[in-house]
């Protein structure tokens, strides 16, 4: 089948492609690498198309042909929102706007995947996070992205458009940068280990998340496409783990045989203290899936790290 992964350049996307290419699909890739890298697509056979999701032209000389779409480009991180709110805005909902109006005018629609994210709940307390929880979006990178996942499902119910909504929460692995402002807390703690550095660590550590490994992400993002699988609410993409920075840091030392300094700052804004997903949903539309295991995951990451150092 022909795959048009939006995004492909950056880490999942990437990732993605990678899998796709695997298993005999043809991809192509569209991304305006302001986030992404060429050369997180060395070696696969993919088209790559450098543009914007914001370019409509460019998204009918793709979509149209394509038998699925799996829309992952998007300006990401809360605190880039929170500096620059209006790019984010355009990226990650008028860019998801325009991805599935262009799926929406093709003759033969294609199935559209959709990445959301459990900052969506924000001020919500309440745990594990169902997908049926009060949404209290607390950054403008949250608000942009219920507004992602709420164009997919008003799509599907105005026009018939087969989309799947997913919610990540805290995705990491291979590919994953760590040498710019925004960076993930995983790829920032192992690069700085490894380096000898302080790891910064934003406000007490104690709080927590649900850290779901990328090659897990990449196989559910697959089988969805494949499958066509549809949903008319969104649906958590992880599995219920619940994991402080404390010990994710702690991890960290035992697979280094030593301890780390800590860079202690203050809390970051539109943070949440605790994210914890509820699978339910998830393992009802695949059964089929067993997460990498953080361990597991952790091992892999550090490995790739320590090969792109040389």
């Amino acid at each position: 089948m022909r795959v048009v992964v939006t995004g492909g350049a950056g880490f999942i996307g990437a990732n993605l492609a990678r899998l796709l290419v695997e298993q005999g699909d043809e991809v192509v890739v569209v991304d305006d690498l302001s986030t992404g890298f060429r050369s997180n697509l060395d070696g696969v056979d993919v088209e790559l198309r450098e543009g914007s999701i914001l370019d409509a032209t460019l998204l009918d000389a793709v979509v149209p042909s394509a038998d699925a779409v799996v829309h992952l480009a998007a300006v990401p991180s809360v605190p880039r929102s929170v500096a620059d709110p209006l790019t984010s805005h355009a990226a990650n909902a008028t860019g998801t706007l325009m991805v599935l109006d262009a799926a929406r005018r093709s003759p033969t629609p294609p199935h559209v995947t959709v990445a959301s994210s459990s900052s969506v709940y924000g001020a919500n307390p309440e745990l594990p996070k169902h997908e049926d929880l009060r949404c209290v979006p607390m950054s403008p990178y949250a608000v942009s992205k219920l507004a992602t996942e709420s164009y997919a499902t008003a799509f599907a119910h105005v026009y018939g458009l087969e989309t799947m909504p997913f919610r990540f929460f805290n995705v990491f692995g291979p590919l994953q940068a760590a040498g710019h402002a925004y960076a993930a807390v995983i790829p920032q703690f192992v690069s700085a280990a490894l380096e000898g550095r302080p790891l910064p660590l934003d406000g007490d550590g104690t709080q927590s998340r649900d850290f779901t490994f990328v090659g897990t992400v990449v196989r559910v993002l697959a089988e969805a496409a494949h499958r066509r699988v549809t949903s008319p609410q969104p649906v958590n993409l992880a599995f219920g783990g619940s994991t402080t920075l404390q010990v994710l840091i702690g991890m960290l030392e035992e697979r280094l045989g030593r301890p780390v300094e800590l860079d202690r700052r203050p809390p970051r804004a539109g943070d949440v203290p605790h994210s914890q997903a509820d699978p339910t949903r998830l393992l009802g539309l695949f059964p089929g899936v067993t997460p990498v295991p953080l361990e597991q995951g952790l091992d892999e990451t550090i490995a790739w790290f320590v090969q792109e150092r040389g």
